[in-house]
């Protein structure tokens, strides 16, 4: 049972829970389903691990290095709650806020951040089709979608347009941090229902002049190893390259193939 001094402060707009906690607090699981003949890998995250020593109540950070995060969200209260939890959480520094896409990219080009918490439902112009502009621009950067419901028009206009992740708003915030780790090292969190939509949606043949014969060996291995759900620093790692090449194959790989996310250039060379 949890002592009274141990209650952690609670953060409007967020689902708080002291029993769910960090990397360490935080089952996961791997959703893996062959379809059409192509096993996809897709990493969610799974409530259910209790976890209650107060030293876990924050994710620990598993870079060096800060990883900046932009928000995306008309919602004053919501963008006020996702500020003071990035800004208070250890290994992450928030890079701006903005209340609509239109801002949002004029602004963001200026101090690239590494992800964006982008709300879907923005006054004027969608979230989606703000991803899509920024990541058309800036491949390097990741999309992590915040919403109120699970709906699928959302999800998978989001994941055309280069979304790398999807959570629901009322996502716990110690969840929500370990979400934007997962995006950063190149994963794709998201609830284990909207996981198997995704599956299901991908499992189509692949269309004609796929782009997959402009690659070069270097892209084609980047590929593989993109394909075996390595994260970006173990692909630098196994291909004995910078992450920097790393990042620049992204770029490439995303021009070449004509897609906007990692889970759409997999699906592509897969099915190639």
């Amino acid at each position: 049972m949890r002592k009274p001094g141990n209650q952690e402060p609670r953060i409007p707009g967020f689902l708080n829970s002291s029993c769910y906690r960090s990397r360490f607090g935080i089952a996961k699981f791997v959703l893996s389903l062959e379809a059409a003949g192509t096993l996809l890998h897709i990493q969610a995250i799974k409530p259910g691990l209790r976890v209650c020593p107060a030293w876990l109540r924050q994710p620990r950070p598993i870079h060096n290095m800060q990883i900046k995060v932009a928000i995306v969200d008309d919602d004053e209260g919501i963008r006020s709650s996702l500020s003071v939890l990035i800004k208070r959480a250890a290994g992450f520094k928030l890079t701006g806020e903005y209340a609509n896409g239109e801002t949002a990219l004029k602004e963001i080009p200026k101090n690239l951040p590494d992800v964006v918490l982008m709300d879907i439902n923005l006054p004027g112009m969608k979230g989606y089709e703000c991803v899509r502009q920024l990541k058309t621009a800036h491949p390097a950067v990741q999309f992590l979608m915040l919403t109120v419901y699970e709906d699928s028009d959302s999800l998978f206009n989001s994941l055309r347009a280069g979304a790398s992740g999807y959570l629901l708003k009322r996502t716990a915030s110690a969840r929500l941090l370990e979400a934007i780790q997962d995006v950063f090292d190149g994963g794709s969190p998201m609830s284990p229902q909207l996981a198997r939509r995704v599956v299901q949606f991908f499992s189509k043949p692949a269309t004609q002049d796929s782009g997959l014969a402009k690659l070069t060996p270097a892209e084609r291995e980047f590929l593989d190893q993109l394909a075996k759900g390595y994260a970006y620093k173990e692909i630098a790692d196994r291909m004995n390259i910078s992450i920097d090449t790393v990042r620049s194959y992204v770029r490439t790989v995303y021009e070449k193939l004509h897609v906007h996310s990692r889970t759409e250039a997999v699906v592509k060379y897969l099915h190639g």
